[in-house]
């Protein structure tokens, strides 16, 4: 029993400090990021930072690699919904980690992540792309179509996520939605 509430506490004191350090992200570069900057903003002390991570760069690190784990996973789940239950998705999920997506897009972050990201949403629109054309496209046109859907949905969700969250999801579901489905006409008509 209280190895769960070792569990949830840990989770939450986790949280804490990524939220912590996502949020010093957007203000300052990421060399400028101190652990006691982040203990201070997190509640907790710097001992409970290093029970957790090394420095502010695995920091950084664990985040990246936990926020690929899991949009991998849910882009794998989603490859087959239509587009409206596909944007619900992954919009929901963006919503729930707003920090880190705020952390993605900041202009003092690494871009590491969201070029990983992208790499992940052109990844997706390859297979789609592929399996949909029986690969009557040529490698090279499937590759530069996949890059421009993934980028243009990027682009949507980094608007969405540096004015703060400022448009309702199904708006921005919507407009996904429409933009994919546009792309998709053209690259079909062929």
């Amino acid at each position: 029993m209280s190895e769960k509430k070792t569990d949830r506490r840990t989770l939450r004191t986790r949280k804490a400090i990524c939220d912590a350090f996502a949020e010093l992200l957007s203000e300052k570069e990421l060399h400028k990021i101190t652990v006691q900057e982040i203990a201070d903003k997190a509640d907790v002390n710097r001992v409970t930072f290093y029970k957790h991570y090394l420095d502010v760069y695995d920091l950084y690190d664990k985040i990246e690699e936990d926020v690929l784990v899991e949009l991998g996973l849910l882009i794998l789940q989603l490859d087959e919904l239509r587009a409206e239950e596909f944007f619900s998705c992954l919009i929901g999920y963006i919503k729930d980690n707003g920090s880190i997506f705020g952390m993605m897009f900041s202009r003092n972050g690494t871009n590491n992540l969201r070029e990983k990201f992208s790499k992940l949403m052109e990844g997706l629109f390859r297979k789609l792309i592929s399996e949909q054309q029986d690969s009557k496209l040529s490698d090279e046109r499937i590759e530069y179509l996949s890059c421009y859907r993934a980028q243009g949905c990027i682009a949507v969700v980094e608007k969405w996520v540096t004015s703060g969250f400022s448009e309702p999801d199904k708006f921005i579901i919507g407009i996904l939605a429409d933009l994919d489905r546009n792309t998709e006409d053209l690259i079909f008509k062929e």
